[in-house]
């Protein structure tokens, strides 16, 4: 069964969470504008050549992304050290609890969960820059993913089970590579870059 479960505070935190993203993307259009390019003052550097910024993120760019949802992700990776992550390894899934100390990160965080497990059902690849191979095959057999959300008051719980082993295998993968991104930020993804896991 899919399904996503609001309350009023869970509809509250989600408004939030859209009043933040605009707030970002109009506050922040300058430094967007500059996502095609390098921009200066940033530390650079990857396996592509054309090297990561830290300060303008053209990395969270997507071929298939919207602005907003570029927003969303500099948003995170922004304020990853206000946010925590549970994971469990279920034999044909994870079961992962995120958690923001900042209302307004956490209202960005719900927006972008719910916001890709529903491209993931759709099997809508956003195609972000810096994102992991290993979401390939989850955006390519989406369908055989079942999807459970719950909004709690200071954080979202998510259930994703499968009867396709490597896909189950995928969904564990992934949700270690999240959890370091929650950990280290963009340094977890200056690493995957530097070893080639995505040019």
């Amino acid at each position: 069964m899919r399904s996503v479960n609001f309350d009023r505070r869970a509809a509250r935190i989600a408004a939030v969470g859209l009043i933040a993203v605009v707030s970002a993307v109009v506050g922040s259009l300058a430094v967007n504008a500059q996502m095609s390019g390098h921009g200066s003052g940033g530390h650079m550097h990857g396996t592509d050549g054309t090297g990561h910024d830290e300060v303008n993120m053209p990395g969270l760019r997507g071929e298939n992304a919207t602005f907003e949802e570029s927003a969303e992700l500099a948003v995170l990776f922004r304020n990853f050290d206000t946010i925590t992550r549970e994971v469990e390894e279920l034999p044909n899934g994870i079961r992962t609890v995120t958690r923001s100390s900042d209302e307004r990160v956490l209202g960005v965080l719900i927006s972008h969960v719910v916001g890709m497990i529903d491209r993931v059902k759709r099997g809508d690849d956003p195609q972000i820059m810096i994102q992991s191979p290993t979401l390939d095959i989850i955006f390519l057999r989406g369908g055989a993913i079942e999807s459970e959300v719950e909004v709690t008051d200071d954080g979202i719980v998510v259930v994703q089970t499968s009867d396709d082993p490597d896909v189950v295998e995928a969904l564990h993968v992934h949700a270690g590579e999240v959890s370091s991104m929650v950990d280290r930020g963009m340094q977890a993804v200056h690493e995957m870059m530097m070893t080639g896991a995505r040019n």
